[in-house]
């Protein structure tokens, strides 16, 4: 007897044979319709989150992890708007490029095509079901999702607008499949599906990917958390850094590109210090720093190792100090999580050196690193935000969500 996973995984599969083949005009329309009844939705997909977020506070889930959770009226209408954006980016499927002339005459090249079945394993983010389905859809491809139980309701509610939206274009509604069994029986189980599913992405916390990567029989694509750093170099120029340092940490804490810790050269720190302080207490942020950085200020905790490595989602922050470019970026190489690294000076030899040397998915130069997002740039929405090296890295659009076959043209050759 089939099980429920390995049913959706030939719904899936035949799913995305169809998804290939959809033209560009039949994908767009679909994009529209289903943004349109999202929106229309609106009211039972509120009604459902709030079941979850309720929920979550029962279990005393933390500020920044019922921000992931929560959806409102104008976050609906981004999900929408996601949609929207990735209508008016170019199709990459049937792209031909790379063409070569062999000796013989052949004419090799290559030809952009969907990647097939993707499965996305992911924790407390609703957005990401609207959003994994746009791109997955425009690319050709058919998802399977696997949401967390603590965000079951608000998914059910979003997947049934979606195909809502899918039956009103008269496309195929099995290009998006909820698993809505949420046992770790069915995980366990989806990541052995390698003859149905082509790739799986883990979004969530670090428990989550680990266990995805060490189980999964499916090639899997990492979007990892989220330790991000702010450097200010002793050339950094601390009225820009401040509000830099404020938008970073506090204006969503329960997101991956939040910064997380601030590493502080040793020549402006007594200059700066205070006044981040005096900034971050408005918002309740409790700070961890080491020897120097405790004995300027009083409010400041004592920072342990684990510190350093930590992703807090939540209003804590670590602050290192250091004595030189190289010691920032060696304890940042150090305890990153190779997501989003940001450097604030006024030197270019020390941009340029910090772009060169620091190991992450983004580097910025007097920024803040919130901006590492699909939609910010420029994608219409990310699948998520790869920190691994082969395939993809950084937020994935639509590229990522393809692979390539080589296309041949003869006119009689044999070997």
């Amino acid at each position: 007897m089939n099980s429920y996973m390995i049913n959706l995984g030939k719904r899936a599969k035949a799913a995305s044979r169809k998804a290939a083949n959809l033209t560009i005009t039949e994908k767009n329309q679909g994009l529209e319709s289903v943004a349109f009844t999202l929106v229309d939705e609106t009211p039972s997909i509120l009604q459902e989150n709030e079941k979850d977020v309720n929920a979550a506070k029962e279990k005393g889930i933390s500020e920044g992890l019922i921000d992931r959770l929560q959806l409102t009226p104008e976050r609906i209408q981004d999900m929408a708007e996601g949609l929207r954006e990735i209508i008016n980016l170019n199709d990459p499927i049937g792209d031909m490029n790379d063409f070569v002339t062999r000796p013989n005459g052949l004419k090799v090249g290559k030809m952009r095509v969907p990647l097939g079945v993707i499965g996305i394993i992911y924790e407390s983010r609703p957005n990401v079901t609207a959003d994994a389905f746009g791109l997955c859809f425009k690319t050709g491809n058919a998802v399977i999702l696997r949401g967390g139980s603590d965000a079951l309701n608000s998914n059910l509610a979003i997947v049934k607008a979606i195909k809502k939206g899918l039956a009103k274009a008269h496309l195929p509604e099995d290009v998006i499949l909820l698993v809505e069994d949420v046992s770790r029986e069915t995980a366990k189980e989806m990541m052995g599906l390698h003859e149905y599913i082509d790739v799986l992405i883990p979004r969530g916390g670090a428990g989550l990917i680990a266990s995805v990567v060490e189980n999964s029989t499916i090639p899997v694509i990492e979007t990892g958390t989220g330790n991000c750093h702010i450097y200010l170099d002793e050339y950094a120029d601390v009225s820009m850094a401040l509000p830099i340092i404020e938008n970073a940490k506090t204006q969503r804490l329960g997101v991956c590109n939040a910064a997380e810790s601030l590493v502080i050269h040793s020549k402006i720190l007594n200059e700066v210090l205070p006044q981040i302080v005096e900034i971050l207490d408005k918002h309740r942020i409790e700070l961890r720093g080491d020897e120097r950085v405790r004995a300027l200020s009083s409010v400041i905790k004592e920072a342990t190792e684990e510190d350093w490595a930590t992703e807090y989602l939540d209003r804590i922050l670590s602050i290192k100090t250091v004595d030189s470019i190289e010691e920032a970026i060696a304890h940042i190489n150090k305890y990153n999580s190779a997501h989003s690294d940001a450097i604030i000076t006024e030197h270019y030899h020390n941009a340029m050196k910090f772009h060169r040397e620091i190991d992450a998915a983004a580097v910025y130069v007097n920024a803040s690193t919130r901006f590492t997002d699909g939609f910010v740039f420029g994608f219409g929405a990310e699948i998520g935000i790869s920190t691994q090296k082969l395939h993809a890295r950084g937020p994935m659009g639509l590229d990522a969500l393809t692979t390539t076959k080589f296309i041949i043209f003869g006119d009689g050759q044999i070997r």
